[in-house]
């Protein structure tokens, strides 16, 4: 399909195991999918890079209880926040582009779980300079009802331009996987302590093997915003170059809660260039 208007009608009468095809060309305004796929039968919307939904505001394309859809090769840009999982679990964004926003690219919420972001870009976010701009956005802030577990965050690049860290993992989240991205940190507004790339509020996430550049502080960061969360993360074979760095810490894995009770594990297979060390907690050869 080639319009705007088709684009909306298929997403209104689509069925599970369908296909949407997206010819290249520009796909004017919000567009939304309610109707999920099942686990044997996705629902499937594909086009190249060149197939580009434009958005004046809101949503560029939002999964409101579409689970099991699988979105590839589209770009997002525009309006208010690119791609949105509410209440869908199941969903897989394969080599899209998400550019040119106010606030965050992709984002899992209300318990969106087992959501795949893979092999997609991002950059050009929060442009509003509220600090809101995340690339990639998992949970709700406060909210430990949102239990958008076990995503998956994998061999994507993320930056530069985003507004707010490239990944954050919200408290109430459980099981999420960053792992082979590439993140470029310049950008970052420090208007909401956004100066990492990553942040991980949630419990037993890895972050593993991903390649960062370009902080105004550190790398990653752990944080306790709600008690008993921000516990188990590992942290294994990430290279963080933090030169150019101006914060206080400059440290590639700034560790702010670890206890006893709370772990976090820095493995030795960490590197760093510039700043003022590897971490500060004991490494784990």
């Amino acid at each position: 399909m080639s319009t705007a208007a088709q684009l909306k009608s298929a997403l209104t009468t689509v069925s599970p195991g369908d296909t949407i095809r997206l010819a290249d060309g520009t796909y004017t305004g919000n567009f939304k999918a309610t109707r999920p796929g099942a686990s044997g039968a996705r629902i499937t919307l594909t086009g190249s890079s060149k197939a580009v939904l434009t958005a004046g505001g809101g949503y560029g394309l939002h999964l409101n209880g579409a689970s099991y859809w699988t979105v590839h090769g589209v770009t997002i840009k525009g309006g208010q926040k690119g791609i949105m999982a509410d209440a869908a679990n199941g969903v897989v964004i394969d080599a899209v582009t998400v550019h040119d926003l106010d606030m965050e690219g992709v984002h899992f919420r209300k318990s969106s779980r087992d959501g795949v972001l893979k092999n997609s870009r991002i950059y050009d976010t929060g442009q509003n300079g509220r600090g809101m701009g995340e690339g990639v956005y998992v949970g709700s802030a406060g909210d430990l009802s949102d239990r958008s577990d076990n995503a998956q965050i994998l061999n994507n690049t993320i930056g530069p331009d985003v507004g707010g860290e490239s990944v954050d993992i919200k408290e109430g989240t459980t099981g999420a996987r960053i792992i082979g991205n590439t993140f470029d940190g310049q950008g970052l507004t420090g208007a909401n302590y956004d100066d990492s790339w990553v942040d991980v509020k949630g419990n037993n996430v890895l972050v593993e093997g991903n390649k960062g550049s370009r902080t105004t502080n550190n790398g990653y960061e752990t944080h306790t915003q709600q008690s008993g969360w921000g516990c188990g993360t590992v942290f294994r074979n990430n290279s963080s170059n933090l030169t150019g760095a101006t914060g206080d810490r400059q440290l590639a894995i700034n560790v702010t809660n670890n206890s006893s009770s709370c772990r976090t594990t820095v493995y030795a297979s960490n590197t760093v260039t510039g700043g003022k060390g590897l971490t500060n907690i004991a490494v784990t050869p």
